[in-house]
């Protein structure tokens, strides 16, 4: 027997529009503080000048198309992207290490999505009003002034969506001569559809989609389980002060005073909805930890202003572990996981920095040139030839010469015009090498030589060698 569409279940629970109310306290100041820290650095970063002999002066430059990526004095190359899988492994155990400790703090304060939807909520305040102002405008019938507001509330954040898309772009390239090519047409094609994607998509996320981005999207919910333990520091409601014996209640005549409450066997909860209306994904804190919760705490302020304005103890909604609501003890932090994602997070980062500090002044790489791989000249010896790069990494000048090491007294290493190269600051040359010798003097047999290259002029550098080949063919 079928069933029908009211009979079956759903797989999908209506959505249901929050609208979060603004909250004063510590948590939400820290909030704040990281957000104008994050927009300070997303913001103005491109726009910060920095003198160089050679490229953009711009502090933080990726350039695609010279292949270097600047990061104020650091000149990041092609070769050193192993660089990246570092910096990816930092960011990884740093987030597990910090959501081991409390949770995740990492989705209250710092994600992208709550950064910008924090802003977009804030235009939604501004021009519509408190909470209260604001479900009252979504219930009424349109009309010039619903039409007025929300087209102000969404052109505004087109604005932001697009300023945020086009900041992006600027990383790309010198942003004043960027700007200035972008709002005359002249700007590459790459440019106009980064912004417009960016555009889109911070439009969507923190305007349309917010809290179903959390909730549905993001995967950092779901596994974040396992980093979670006994001792994980979370967002939680004292169950055993806000409920009391006869479980939690308003504010009636006779149960204003604590004692009164007390003795009618109910709770400090006074049931006002407040941390519920605060919250940026819908959810009530007193049904226990859930997936949707981002650990913004910003519940906890809700609570603590209730229990300041009642003359109670604070902490009925607060940080904790489930050590302490279990037994009363207080959470552990060193322990065997924390300890081991502290210490490969440091190996990381001593790694990279040890990296970055030594890294060369110059590339050097040799590759034999196999077709063909020999010729016999007229006065009988072998030559090979070998294909040499160099890339000079610093800002000054750069003097090589070149010399062979390893093979027979008779052997000779032919340059061309090239014994001795000058490279300027991040330039690149290809330089074609030929060795060549008697093949009676290898016994027949392939032999392995270093081909050197060594700095003029700079003391602190040491040559650096390369090891190839010398082919020689039967006799």
């Amino acid at each position: 027997m079928s069933q029908t569409p009211s009979q079956q279940s759903q797989l999908y629970a209506p959505r249901t529009h929050i609208y979060p109310r603004s909250v004063g306290g510590r948590f939400r100041n820290m909030k704040w503080a990281v957000l104008v820290l994050a927009y300070g650095v997303y913001f103005l970063l491109p726009w910060l000048r920095w003198e160089r002999e050679v490229g953009t002066n711009q502090a933080v430059l990726f350039d695609l198309a010279g292949r270097k990526f600047y990061l104020f004095d650091l000149v990041v190359h092609p070769q050193d992207i192993f660089w990246l899988a570092g910096l990816l492994m930092i960011a990884a155990y740093l987030l597990f290490f910090v959501t081991g400790l409390a949770g995740r703090v990492f989705c209250g304060y710092f994600c992208f999505q709550t950064l910008w939807t924090d802003v977009y909520i804030l235009i939604e305040r501004l021009i519509q009003g408190e909470r209260p102002a604001r479900i009252r405008l979504a219930k009424q019938a349109w009309g010039p002034g619903k039409l007025l507001k929300l087209g102000a509330t969404h052109l505004l954040w087109l604005l932001m969506a697009f300023v945020t898309g086009l900041t992006f772009v600027l990383y790309w390239g010198d942003a004043p001569d960027l700007v200035a090519h972008f709002f005359v047409g002249d700007a590459p094609f790459a440019a106009y559809a980064t912004t417009l994607f960016l555009t889109a998509t911070t439009y969507v996320m923190a305007g349309i989609a917010r809290e179903q981005v959390c909730t549905y999207m993001c995967p950092y919910a779901r596994f974040q389980a396992v980093m979670f333990d006994k001792d994980t520091l979370i967002v939680s409601y004292d169950t055993a002060r806000g409920e009391g014996a006869n479980g939690r209640s308003r504010l009636g005549r006779d149960l204003k005073r604590r004692e009164a409450r007390e003795a009618a066997g109910v709770g400090d909860c006074i049931d006002c909805g407040y941390c519920v209306q605060v919250c940026p994904t819908g959810i009530d804190i007193r049904n226990g930890l859930q997936i949707q919760c981002i650990s913004c705490a910003l519940c906890v302020d809700a609570c603590d202003a209730i229990m300041d304005s009642m003359g109670w103890e604070r902490g009925l909604v607060g940080y904790t572990s489930e050590r302490r609501d279990e037994t009363g003890q207080q959470a552990r932090l060193l322990r065997p996981k924390v300890v081991g994602y502290a210490a490969i997070l440091i190996l990381a980062v001593g790694l990279l920095g040890w990296s970055v500090s030594h890294q060369a002044a110059f590339d050097f790489a040799v590759s034999q040139v196999r077709q063909p791989i020999f010729v016999r000249l007229s006065d009988g010896r072998i030559q090979n030839s070998y294909e040499i790069k160099v890339n000079n990494k610093t800002n000054k000048t750069l003097t090589l010469r070149f010399r062979a090491t390893g093979l027979p007294e008779g052997a000779e290493l032919d340059m061309g015009r090239f014994g001795e190269v000058s490279l300027h600051p991040e330039q690149r040359l290809r330089l074609a090498a030929k060795v060549k010798a008697m093949p009676a003097e290898f016994d027949g047999q392939s032999h392995p030589f270093q081909l050197l290259v060594e700095p003029q002029g700079w003391a602190e550098l040491a040559p650096i060698g390369h090891t190839s080949v010398f082919y020689v063919p039967e006799l």
